[in-house]
């Protein structure tokens, strides 16, 4: 019996597909693309939709911070819902009035405020935040640093940790966040960190570490890599572009900072 022709042209690249999950090397039928490959590519952004559509399990994150002995706030963003959210991202800055209200009656006076949103993926930081932040807390509170109850914030975008650490009078802000889905990786989660964070505060003053997931950079790689960014932060008492990433690939997290937080 004669063997079956196969109409798809592979792509002679095809060997670097193992290296990346980006869309290379897809190869042709005729002149459109192979059907798995038009099929993978609708099922991924369909992924991608649902990443940013699908809701915050605030309850679930809390459930699982609090069982590794830290303690949330529910906050939530001025946004009404999750359409105004994505149309106005100026509203996803700043906090609801009861929120506000909520923060002003807390303890004030911490070195570091760690805020969690889900930011435009809700997938990545329930797949992502609770892992990361079980070993970053243990490490900040184990040198000394005064970190403020972990504020979970719904439909927030990256400039409301500033509000949140200026209200609780924290000298630098941390803030994880479900990143912009992309087609091959819904579930990114990013990070930011601010020093001397107020409202107003502008992109150039942070530090980011992005694509912390599964396939892209590991939790603990993250962890290294923010607690560098935070004690180098304390030392030089600025954060952003002034701050230059020279970390070493043997650093150990927090080996320094006890000049930084007794100065």
């Amino acid at each position: 019996m004669a063997k079956k022709q196969s109409h798809v042209t592979p792509d002679m690249w095809s060997e670097l597909k193992r290296f990346t999950d980006a869309r290379i090397s897809l190869g042709r039928c005729g002149c459109s693309l192979p059907l798995s490959e038009s099929l993978s590519f609708k099922l991924a952004h369909a992924q991608a939709r649902d990443a940013v559509w699908s809701p915050f399990n605030i309850d679930e994150l809390a459930g699982e911070i609090e069982a590794l002995g830290g303690s949330c706030l529910r906050l939530a963003s001025s946004v009404e819902d999750r359409s105004e959210y994505l149309t106005r991202p100026d509203k996803g800055r700043k906090l609801s009035d009861d929120s506000r209200r909520r923060l002003e009656s807390q303890n004030k006076g911490y070195d570091l405020c760690i805020v969690v949103s889900d930011g435009l993926s809700s997938r990545a930081i329930h797949e992502n935040a609770a892992s990361f932040l079980e070993s970053f807390l243990i490490l900040s509170r184990n040198v000394g640093l005064r970190v403020t109850p972990v504020c979970l914030v719904e439909n927030g975008r990256v400039a409301i940790a500033d509000e949140i650490a200026a209200i609780l009078k924290a000298r630098l802000s941390v803030i994880l966040i479900g990143e912009r889905p992309g087609l091959s990786s819904p579930n990114s989660m990013g990070i930011y960190m601010t020093y001397a964070p107020k409202p107003g505060a502008t992109d150039e003053s942070r530090n980011c570490i992005s694509n912390v997931r599964t396939g892209g950079m590991t939790v603990d790689a993250a962890v290294q890599k923010l607690a560098y960014l935070v004690e180098t932060a304390f030392h030089m008492q600025t954060s952003g572009v002034a701050l230059k990433d020279k970390m070493a690939q043997d650093y150990l997290p927090y080996s320094g900072i006890q000049p930084a937080l007794k100065g």
